[in-house]
């Protein structure tokens, strides 16, 4: 008995640490910024909205930020369905290569797809559109980067990996009998996908869509070095210039733009839950599954072709382009012999202020990822192996911060970290840690407890009846069969934590500059061959983060 109610009481804490240090850096934050935009001098007010919403140039950015994150959902989507069917469902060649290639996309910093469209589509000396001006004999340019359809083409090519992860997972674990009974009764293969597949999916499909919208509507690197120049605003950009202005009321309207987006996101996570809530399909069957590869036949090279074209112009040209511009001497001249320089690379291993800003990255980025992870198996071990009253309830605020658009989480974080509730962690590291582990903690999380259902509980009960503790039975059944996905989970937490820009570009100081925003200034304001060789560098580490990741979980994961 004393055992039971020990073993309860240490449940209950769990849930109740896990709990607070929600409540304290996510819950109250968020509820201060949505009160504090809704108060004035003389209590509850409209103002802030009345008065952003005056300005012409705060519509614009709202009606910018609607129309390219639905535009980069709906392509984004149109995108990765197909893919992820080809790669998981098909005799497509070399399936292993483009399911690494797509979701190693992923992996790497959305702005750094900026600056490879910058090179190749600028209006006047765009790599690609000079080439494609003088193959055509065209008399300008033919696309203008500093555009809604640049900004659209850019978030959509690095976002829609976010919807081919998400889709690719459901379509593994789909009953294959479904689409057998439809192929038995002779339906073809596109009719099988119409019919059965697509249905089948559409809760997954949404769910991939709401991620690339939100995604899409939150970010802010490929809007500020894309949308800039051309005077194309978004909510993100906007919400920082009021912070950057410093004042009070500079501040208050930040937060009235950051309650828009909040309510943005929120609308359509509720249009998503209206649209999948009454369609409950049985998707994985109770025993092992196979998904039937379908044979491609006498198109299975024409669409190998196809789908390498697709990964040759979105993938691998624009990293291709950001390499070969950290070795230009002259960017208004083509890379050959005389304009060849390896300085900026020596700049990136020398420099003082870069090494910085890459220690403070691996550091906030390791320590989030290690307490992130933490965090995922005793949250996993909570919700698959018991049934612990108030397990859900941090579940529901991981969800909730990792739903919350990366600037809004910024804002909220400053208004409240600077003593005002009695905890001062603003202008340093631990502020940054605390803001990456909202945001990205739910990523781990779900990887281990994917893993953790996984696991027949028998195991566990076959130690605890052999004389084995709760936590011993974890430590030395559990932890070992989950342990690729423990190991997964930390770099999906990592990865993204150690380049982030949005929420770093609003809680850097001086002494805590990151990775990514010195990248980001780099090609914003210095040098753009720097920026390409510290991009380059980010793009090797994925890559080699990503064969780490293949060795130790023995080919089970991959980025």
């Amino acid at each position: 008995m004393n055992f039971t109610r020990k073993f309860l009481d240490v449940k209950a804490v769990l849930i109740i640490l896990i709990a607070a240090f929600l409540f304290v850096f996510n819950v109250l934050p968020m509820g201060y910024l949505i009160l504090r935009s809704f108060m004035g001098d003389n209590g509850f007010t409209l103002e802030a909205f009345k008065r952003i919403y005056t300005y012409s140039l705060n519509w614009n950015a709202l009606k910018n930020t609607l129309i390219t994150a639905g535009l980069s959902m709906v392509f984004g989507i149109i995108i990765a369905f197909p893919l992820a069917w080809l790669v998981g469902r098909t005799d497509l060649y070399g399936k292993k290569f483009f399911r690494t290639l797509f979701v190693m996309t992923y992996m790497v910093p959305p702005y750094v797809g900026a600056m490879a469209w910058l090179r190749l589509l600028n209006p006047r000396v765009g790599t690609l559109n000079l080439f494609l001006s003088e193959i055509f004999g065209l008399s300008e340019n033919p696309f203008n980067i500093y555009s809604i359809g640049g900004l659209v083409w850019v978030l959509t090519t690095f976002y829609y990996p976010y919807a081919f992860i998400t889709i690719s997972r459901a379509m593994e674990k789909m009953d294959p009998s479904l689409e057998e009974a439809a192929r038995i009764s002779g339906a073809s293969p596109f009719k099988t996908i119409l019919t059965v597949t697509f249905p089948v999916m559409l809760p997954s499909i949404t769910a991939a869509a709401l991620l690339v919208f939100i995604s899409a509507a939150s970010c802010y690197g490929i809007p500020s070095i894309i949308g800039a120049p051309g005077q194309i605003d978004t909510v993100t950009t906007r919400i920082i210039d009021y912070v950057y202005v410093g004042s009070s009321e500079g501040l208050t309207d930040a937060t009235a733009l950051a309650v828009s987006l909040m309510l943005i996101a929120n609308i359509v996570l509720y249009i998503s839950t209206f649209i999948c809530g009454d369609k409950k399909y049985i998707t994985v069957s109770g025993k092992s599954t196979r998904p039937n590869i379908i044979e491609l036949g006498k198109w299975r090279i024409p669409v190998t072709i196809l789908v390498s074209l697709f990964a040759l112009i979105v993938i691998i040209i624009p990293f291709i382009t950001v390499a070969m511009t950290s070795f230009t001497k002259n960017l208004g001249k083509p890379l050959t012999f005389s304009n060849f320089t390896a300085r900026y690379w020596h700049i990136l291993f020398t420099r003082k202020g870069i090494l910085d800003t890459l220690k403070n990255s691996l550091t906030a980025a390791s320590i989030s990822a290690t307490a992130g992870i933490i965090i995922s198996c005793v949250m996993a071990w909570l919700l698959t192996r018991t049934k612990a009253k108030g397990r859900y309830i941090p579940d529901f605020l991981i969800t909730l911060g990792s739903g919350t658009p990366s600037v809004v989480i910024a804002v909220a974080l400053i208004m409240t970290m600077n003593g005002r509730f009695y905890i001062n962690i603003y202008n340093t590291l631990t502020i940054m840690i605390i803001a990456y582990m909202i945001k990205y903690l739910l990523m781990g999380m779900r990887t281990v407890v994917s893993a953790m259902n996984q696991i027949h509980p028998s195991l566990e009960e076959a130690a605890l009846i052999s004389g084995a503790q709760w936590h011993k039975s974890f430590k030395d059944v559990t932890l070992p069969l989950i342990a690729p996905s423990v190991v997964a989970g930390w770099f999906l937490i990592f990865m993204p934590s150690f380049y982030e820009l949005t929420m770093s570009t609003l809680l850097y100081s001086t002494d805590t500059k990151t990775i990514g925003y010195e990248l980001y200034t780099y090609q914003t304001y210095h040098s753009q061959q720097t920026a390409s060789a510290i991009a380059t560098g980010i793009l090797i580490l994925v890559i080699i983060v990503n064969w780490i990741l293949n060795k130790l979980t023995k080919g089970e994961f991959s980025i």
